[in-house]
């Protein structure tokens, strides 16, 4: 696991009319009251997004619709798992979870099933200068977002 990741399971409460999911807390310790903004990003089948990095900011990701591919990799100096990449798969299908990704953590996403629905709480509100952006074929990274899925 990349350092400071972090993985919240959510617990679902489901009866005849439906389900409750609470997904974050202010007294939340994997939250901490660190709200800034909250975002929905609606994104087609086969879309990537990829690569976006911030210098102080936290992410906090969730998808209750449709299926991401989410992967992360680690960018920050000193770091004990810098140069780590790392996949996650979030949305149907998958237990219901928040991904919670540290500043200086490159990430980004490709759509799996969709459309996909993306909600993400950010630390801090929308700044250009927090925002660096990274091309998705950066040879430094090394990820290739267009392999098919593994045959096992």
């Amino acid at each position: 696991m990349i350092q400071g990741v972090e993985l919240k399971e959510l617990i679902t409460h489901v009866d005849e009319r439906g389900f409750f999911r609470e997904l974050l807390r202010a007294s939340d310790p994997f939250f901490a009251g660190a709200f800034g903004q909250w975002s929905h990003s609606f994104m087609l089948p086969g879309v990537v997004k990829a690569w976006h990095v911030h210098k102080t900011q936290v992410d906090w990701w969730y998808v209750p619709v449709g299926l991401l591919k989410i992967v992360l990799h680690d960018l920050r100096e000193g770091s004990a798992t810098r140069g780590t990449t790392q996949e996650w798969l979030l949305g149907d299908l998958q237990p219901p979870r928040i991904l919670k990704i540290p500043a200086g953590v490159a990430h980004g996403c490709k759509v799996l099933a969709g459309p996909a629905h993306l909600f993400y709480v950010t630390s801090k509100t929308y700044d250009l200068a927090e925002e660096g952006r990274i091309s998705h074929d950066d040879p430094k990274i090394g990820y290739d977002w267009l392999r098919p899925p593994e045959i096992r």
